[in-house]
């Protein structure tokens, strides 16, 4: 069969929207929030898991079908020129990233712009990626936009060895893109 349509759980307009989508007349901008498996083998499945919890069976791919954060549309988009401003911040410190995205399908379309972090050595294992923040956007087809989030001491606080809530200084990979998967990715580093 050449498609499946997912719906779990739908209100009572779920015809008329289900329509307008598959017809063209709207275009979906919608992310998934949660990863879908390619096998049962891959369960559970998590984006945000600890560094040594996803093993897989030999020769299978551990990569999900469809991660975390992942949307289709009538349109693409491409992301380009990740900055990070300042590239070193103290603890109580804020910092800017930024990231340009182009429309470069044929049709207006909204993006959702993910960022997710990751400390590279902490006092307690820790995940991955984090989703910390998001932007939605729209764009016309060609149209470019510059896209700028913040990195604020408590999108790099955990709770550490100690349980307090904390920033602890070190280096954290920062990474935007349209998914958990599909990442651009720079090097904040805390004192």
């Amino acid at each position: 069969m050449p498609a499946i349509l997912e719906g779990f759980y739908l209100g009572q307009e779920t015809g008329v929207g289900v329509a307008d989508i598959l017809f063209g007349d709207y275009n979906p901008a919608g992310k998934l929030t949660i990863s879908f498996p390619r096998s049962v083998g891959q369960l559970p499945l998590y984006y945000n898991r600890k560094p040594t919890a996803r093993r897989g069976y030999l020769f299978a791919n551990k990569e999900p079908l469809f991660p975390f954060g992942f949307g289709l549309s009538y349109t693409t988009f491409a992301y380009s020129n990740l900055k990070i401003s300042p590239e070193k911040v103290s603890a109580t410190g804020e910092a800017r990233v930024s990231v340009t995205v182009t429309n470069s399908g044929k049709r207006a379309g909204d993006e959702v712009v993910q960022l997710y972090i990751r400390d590279l050595v902490s006092s307690v294992t820790r995940p991955v990626k984090e989703l910390k923040g998001f932007q939605r956007i729209r764009l016309q087809p060609g149209e470019t936009m510059t896209v700028s989030l913040s990195i604020t001491p408590v999108r790099l606080a955990f709770w550490n060895i100690d349980m307090k809530f904390a920033v602890e200084p070190g280096d954290f990979l920062i990474m935007v893109g349209p998914n958990s998967q599909d990442l651009q990715t720079v090097t904040l580093s805390v004192t």
